[in-house]
């Protein structure tokens, strides 16, 4: 027992030892891991609180909330929508929140500058603006019908019974004059029988008798033989009784054109009506395609536009044919637009109700024209477009007059198709009747421009006006950076006004460039009115650069010539639209006061310019030089001269030798590389007294 108990009592004095260095360690590690923790969890809101705006950095090492913060609207430059009244960071991309009524602080009207930090985060992209030629595709369904013109309606002119029918099945093909069908008509016959007896009578009237009793005879065979023709008889048919006298009662019915049989409406031993039908025979020679196509892809085609084609039934068998009728008016039911192409099927594979499915490749011109070269300078039926002649001349189908092919906007003579300025259509932001896309004009500076826009084809939109190739716009994240114009108080899509206005000032004080246009010779008629217009409107300019009115003779001539040219399909549409201008300010010209001639002289002057840019005579050896002065009032002081030696009509005497030469224009397309004299040029050209 003793020894039991003294093994108890010393197992406690071996463990208190251990729980005694197991306490100290608890109590030096306790507090210094919760400071840490403490300390972490402190560091973490202060973070947190920086991060949403409660406090910020003053500067001096303090961090604090101000009153002052809360009075302002903080907004991210990147995404505007994002707006709260106190200092922080974006919560979609970081950034950090900037006061809405501070971002506007940059300094350049109509750009903005973003950083290249701002750009990745905003995902901006640029491409070229290219020059190129531009093809519109347009793809629809449609199906074979049967040409309307081509059909014809087999009817009795008599009432009879249909003893024989040659053509005694649908589908059966017949040839014009072949035999139809026999029938039996008692009222033929007696109308034969009159015409016979009347005939006869005529005969044998004696030379002697009445003139008045021979009149009334002849006119009595005349109204028979009238009559037999109104019953459908043949003048061959009716030949052939005069000279057999023996009168039939079974008449033969003959086919008026060759064709196909699409309906058999009679059958034999059937008594019919006058005017009841028997066949009706279609020529499948010529089959049309009716289309179905969207209103804004039906305003892009003309009359005679090309169309291939291929069928359901016979995928590699590929069709061309040419648009004949684009239906005036839109589908109330489903909103499309009609088009009838009309195929050739001489060799009858087309089979009316097939479908087809056809693309129509429309070329896109610099200015959003439609151009053809096949077309081009040719003579076209306005009833079948496959009759297409180098000459004018009748259409050999309907007898109908050729016209020529630029009364439905092609060109007349043959050009290379032009090239487009075109762009991405995600380049393009649209909003009403605005377009404008931004120009990275530097590293990080885009550019508001408005744009005038042509057709947009396979994701690229044609640009008519607003951009040169070459010039690098966003493509993405432009959205981004409208909205940074938005909040620095620029023009923006949503609201362009003052750019418009800022660039009509800018053209108004530039000269007007001619370096686009496509310049082209003509002959003829035309180009002797050409250079006759210009004379006159050199006389003009030399009588105000004198401070004299115009010649009134010579305010007509200059009127009439443009009203004459207008019309004339020779002429390109752009050159006819400049001519209607003439037209429509040559009566401020016969004014008596010489601010408003001057007035009505610069719009003309406007139009002159590009006219000559436009075409000359091929015969045409003088040059022309462009002058411009900056002091016009209302700017566009342009003018042309017939010599390089300035003369001002728009001020005469009182600034004679205000302007610079802009350029000379060469009278003949081989010099077409026009040479520019620059500002600087030598004192005659810039018609400075040496």
């Amino acid at each position: 027992m003793s020894s039991e108990s003294n093994t108890s009592s010393e197992k406690p004095t071996d463990i208190q030892p251990i729980r005694k260095s197991y306490v100290w360690w608890l109590r030096r590690l306790v507090p210094s891991v919760g400071f840490l923790l403490v300390g972490l969890l402190l560091i973490f809101l202060l973070g947190l609180a920086q991060r949403l705006g409660w406090i910020r950095y003053t500067g001096t090492g303090e961090m604090a909330a101000t009153a002052e913060d809360a009075a302002h609207e903080y907004t991210c430059p990147m995404h505007p929508q994002i707006r709260q009244p106190i200092p922080g960071r974006c919560p979609i991309c970081g950034m950090a929140l900037v006061p809405a009524s501070q971002a506007g602080a940059s300094a350049d009207e109509f750009a903005v500058t973003i950083t290249p930090a701002q750009r990745r985060l905003a995902n901006i992209e640029t491409a070229e603006v290219t020059k190129r030629p531009v093809t519109s595709v347009v793809r629809t369904i449609g199906a074979i019908q049967i040409d309307e013109s081509r059909q014809a309606t087999i009817a009795s002119y008599i009432n009879g019974r249909v003893e024989r029918m040659f053509a005694d099945y649908t589908g059966v093909d017949v040839r014009a004059g072949d035999h139809l069908a026999v029938v039996y008509s008692p009222e033929l016959y007696s109308a034969q029988v009159e015409f016979i007896e009347a005939s006869r009578a005529l005969q044998e009237m004696a030379n002697g008798a009445l003139a008045s009793i021979r009149v009334a005879q002849q006119s009595l065979v005349a109204n028979t033989r009238l009559k037999l023709g109104e019953l459908g008889m043949t003048s061959s048919q009716i030949e052939d009784l005069e000279t057999s006298r023996q009168p039939q009662s079974r008449m033969t019915i003959h086919a008026p054109i060759g064709g196909t049989v699409i309906e058999k409406l009679a059958e034999e031993g059937k008594y019919i009506a006058a005017g009841e039908p028997i066949y009706r025979i279609a020529n499948l020679s010529t089959v049309w395609l009716m289309l179905e196509l969207y209103p804004e892809d039906a305003t892009r085609i003309r009359f005679g536009q090309q169309v291939e084609a291929t069928l359901t039934s016979m995928p590699e068998y590929k069709l061309l044919g040419r648009v004949a009728f684009i239906d005036p008016t839109v589908n109330i039911q489903n909103r499309t637009v009609g088009v009838r192409v009309e195929l050739n099927n001489s060799s009858g594979r087309l089979r009316p109700g097939d479908y087809a499915q056809a693309t129509i490749r429309i070329p896109i011109g610099s200015q959003g024209e439609v151009y053809d070269e096949q077309l081009a300078g040719k003579w076209i039926s306005p009833m079948h477009p496959q009759v297409i002649r180098d000459e004018p001349g009748d259409c050999p189908i309907c007898g109908m007059e050729l016209v020529p092919t630029s009364r439905f906007g092609y060109s007349n003579t043959p050009v290379a198709q032009p090239k487009s300025i075109v762009i991405p259509r995600s380049s393009v932001l649209m909003a009403g009747e605005h377009s404008v896309a931004y120009v990275e004009t530097e590293p990080g500076r885009f550019e508001l421009r408005t744009l005038a826009l042509g057709p947009i084809v396979a994701g690229q939109a044609v640009v008519l006006d607003g951009l040169k190739p070459g010039e690098r716009v966003a493509t993405s994240g432009n959205f981004l950076i409208d909205s940074q114009m938005q909040l620095e108080g620029k023009p923006s899509l949503i609201d362009p006004t003052r750019y418009l206005d800022h660039q009509a000032m800018v053209q108004a004080n530039t000269p007007l460039s001619t370096n686009e246009i496509e310049f082209s010779q003509v002959d003829g008629p035309a180009a002797e009115s050409l250079e006759q217009l210009l004379e006159a409107y050199f006389d003009v300019q030399h009588s105000l650069a004198a401070d004299e009115l115009p010649d009134a003779e010579t305010v007509e001539t200059l009127a009439r010539i443009a009203d004459s040219l207008s019309d004339d399909d020779q002429l390109e549409a752009n050159s006819r639209e400049q001519l209607q201008i003439i037209v429509s300010h040559a009566e401020q010209l016969a004014g008596d006061q010489i601010d408003r001639v001057r007035r009505g002289f610069r719009s003309i002057s406007q139009a002159v310019i590009r006219l000559a840019a436009y075409h000359r005579s091929r015969k045409a050896e003088q040059r022309s030089y462009h002058f411009f002065c900056p002091m016009v009032k209302g700017g566009h002081g342009d003018w042309l001269q017939d010599n390089p030696t300035l003369a001002n009509p728009y001020y005469g005497s009182e600034m004679l030798r205000c302007g610079e030469l802009v350029s000379e224009l060469p009278p003949h397309q081989a010099d077409n590389a026009a040479e520019q004299q620059p500002s600087g040029g030598s004192n005659a050209l810039r018609g400075e007294e040496p």
